[in-house]
């Protein structure tokens, strides 16, 4: 995605009393090593010396000595057992489709490695240590996009993870290039594992692939409603818009605190302005359009959807998701804590406010460029109209952009397809949900750098007036950039482009923030 989503990491320690978001990220993207806690192989040591009584004992035990889904019935004698865990692997690494990206695929080992820590799962340290140091030796396991049904966990994408463990199947190096998983393992000097009781299943069932990315687009949406408060509060004063609509106190009579935030933010924006409650002598304005004036109230919506999905994210990380887990007492008990639901509704939630986000700013951007609704502006921001074109297909564009991410604004979470002979009768779809997501916010990034590309040029040609200081240090900055002012038309792509670069890099913002100090 190369998103900007703050300060570097180095190393995150694995114990086993959880991690932080930060963490994750910083692991998936920023390369940050990890390092096993001694408590975690402490806890690590604990859980296996329980799993190895109970395979010991003549008793089924789920996962331990049975066979899988629909297949557990079967009791499986020592003999067959190292050879059962192997095969759940190599069954279940059964995706297909185009590579997921390193990130995600990052995540999802570390997140898994995260419970494997917790002494819930049953899994020898050797297995833990292997993982973490596939890791740090930035071996990254070839995943696909089709193989998740969100439920019983990421089952295929975890399978091809704990494949390259085995040292089969592919993986890509350090230096990009996809090789056999076995020739990595050698050239970094690890071992590959051979897997024990339980082994193969716990490294499979999780939510770790589509928690990893909703971690990651969290992270991504903190940036881009801060960048959707700085362009809306640009276009109203592009449009000569009044900035009354943002007093705190008709803010604090409808207590929604995204609401608050994002009217604060546009508020600080354009504190000192020439350009805000310039209306028009010939058609004075009462109040401006939704688009503009609702600004807040939509992107405040979407701030407190990104909240509560932030609340259900840290609970999922503070969560060991394995099937069975080993207890304390000493108890291996099947459970369902591996159902995706409350990863994939949130999921699908931040796909419908950030449809909403990227819908509202398309509004505005179509606003500046009529003639009709811009108050004063060229049809189009164009040099010369007729002669130039202007920003009109830039607008389509962002149309496409925004209609493609309504469609992705369709629930993932709501359909289920019953699977393992119907055993599995009920899915969440959690890893799709994810999966969508991740195209939606990467739109919503392109849709607010037209909107900034647009608003920037109209206050340029609201000539004789003066922009706010903080507006300013946007234009001024977007130019730097090597994003193009206004003038006769010219191969817009580039432009867009780099005005996509700036507001993903974080530059939009942190313009901004040297005038008005942080934004909320």
């Amino acid at each position: 995605m190369d998103m900007h989503t703050g300060d570097t990491v180095d190393t995150v320690v694995l114990g086993t009393s959880g991690i932080t978001a930060d963490d994750v990220v910083a692991v998936a993207r920023g390369g940050a090593r990890v390092e096993l806690a001694d408590e975690a192989v402490a806890a690590l040591t604990a859980a296996r010396e329980i799993v190895e009584a109970l395979a010991a004992k003549p008793d089924p035990v789920y996962g331990v000595s049975t066979g899988f889904g629909a297949l557990a019935t079967r009791h499986i004698g020592h003999e067959l057992r190292t050879q059962l865990q192997r095969n759940i692997v190599r069954s279940h690494a059964a995706g297909m489709g185009p590579r997921v990206e390193r990130e995600v695929v990052r995540a999802l080992m570390f997140l898994r490695l995260k419970t494997v820590c917790s002494g819930h799962t049953g899994v020898r340290p050797e297995v833990a240590r292997t993982m973490a140091a596939v890791l740090n030796a930035g071996i990254t396991p070839v995943v696909h996009e089709y193989g998740s049904l969100g439920c019983s966990g990421d089952l295929a994408p975890l399978s091809h993870c704990a494949l390259t463990l085995m040292g089969e199947g592919e993986a890509e190096g350090p230096d990009g290039v996809v090789r056999p998983a076995g020739e990595l393992l050698a050239a970094h000097g690890i071992t590959p594992v051979e897997l024990r009781e339980k082994e193969g299943l716990a490294l499979l069932n999780g939510t770790d692939g589509m928690l990893g990315m909703l971690l990651m687009a969290l992270a991504d949406l903190d940036l881009l409603y801060k960048s959707a408060d700085v362009t809306a509060a640009l276009t109203l004063e592009a449009l000569l818009g009044t900035d009354r609509v943002l007093a705190p106190e008709l803010h604090a009579i409808r207590p929604h605190p995204g609401q608050a935030a994002s009217a604060a933010n546009m508020l600080a924006v354009l504190k000192g302005s020439g350009l805000t409650g310039h209306h028009q002598d010939d058609a004075p304005r009462v109040q401006d359009a939704y688009s503009v004036r609702c600004a807040p109230q939509v992107a405040g919506a979407g701030r407190d959807t990104v909240a509560h999905a932030r609340v259900v994210a840290e609970r999922e990380l503070a969560a060991a998701v394995d099937n069975p887990v080993v207890l304390p007492d000493g108890r291996v008990e099947s459970n369902g804590n591996f159902h995706g639901a409350p990863v994939a509704y949130v999921l699908d939630f931040l796909a419908v406010a950030a449809a909403d986000l990227a819908s509202i700013a398309e509004r505005r951007t179509d606003r500046l460029l009529d003639k009709n609704r811009s108050h004063g502006l060229p049809p189009f921001l164009a040099d010369d109209p007729g002669v130039d074109s202007g920003l009109m297909i830039a607008q389509y564009t962002q149309a496409a952009l925004v209609s493609e991410m309504k469609r992705l604004a369709v629930p993932a979470s709501a359909d289920s397809i019953p699977s393992s002979a119907m055993q599995e009768d009920h899915v969440s779809m959690g890893w799709s949900a994810a999966r969508k997501l991740r195209t939606a916010v990467d739109a919503l990034a392109r849709v607010l750098a037209v909107e900034l590309y647009a608003a920037a040029r109209a206050i340029e040609l609201r000539e004789g007036l003066t922009p706010a200081p903080a507006t300013r240090a946007v234009v001024k900055a977007l130019r730097e950039a090597g994003v193009g002012g206004p003038g006769p038309d010219r191969f817009l792509a580039p432009d867009l482009a780099a005005a996509d670069t700036f507001v993903r890099q974080g530059r939009l913002v942190a313009a901004v923030e040297t005038v008005t100090g942080p934004l909320a």
